[in-house]
């Protein structure tokens, strides 16, 4: 109708099972992650947890391990505690853990999510997308594999920057 305006919504970005994902903001460039639609908060490998408090207010430094079944390129990151709760594992063990807000690159996507942090070493993927952030303009085809693409092949087996 004349006069009215619509807001147009973005495309949805296609991703796969599974993506490679960039936290750029805390120093992590690349990290291979599960895309879960059976989980609720996305997930991080994060090991070496302490917190302390900034103002008042709490704060958490931990390492994370960017790539899989390595301790190559481990990054320190430190950031406010969004929240602490309980989750529940597919295993159905619980957990509290800290929750953090991350800037994540998905399939060219930025979005902020929700990130609890745990040990993930055991798991077959350092990082899990969950729902909260794919509901953020994603649509998920389990076909596909690495659907918003792979860094270089360098980059995936080397040290980056270094």
């Amino acid at each position: 109708m004349p006069g009215q305006t619509h807001e147009t919504t973005p495309p949805k970005v296609v991703v796969g099972w599974r993506e490679w994902v960039r936290i750029d903001a805390v120093g992590v460039p690349w990290i291979k992650a599960k895309v879960d639609t059976g989980a609720r908060t996305s997930s991080l490998h994060a090991f070496d947890l302490r917190t302390y408090e900034v103002e008042g207010r709490p704060w958490v430094r931990f390492d994370v391990h960017p790539w899989q079944a390595g301790a190559a390129d481990a990054v320190t990151v430190e950031l406010p505690v969004h929240d602490e709760r309980a989750v529940r594992s597919s295993s159905g063990h619980e957990e509290t853990r800290y929750v953090v807000l991350l800037q994540l690159v998905l399939g060219h996507r930025s979005v902020e999510a929700e990130v609890t942090l745990t040990d993930r070493d055991e798991m077959g993927f350092r990082m899990l997308v969950g729902r909260e952030a794919l509901v953020q303009g994603f649509l998920v085809d389990p076909a596909l594999s690495y659907a918003g693409g792979r860094p270089e092949r360098t980059v995936r087996r080397r040290n980056w920057g270094r």
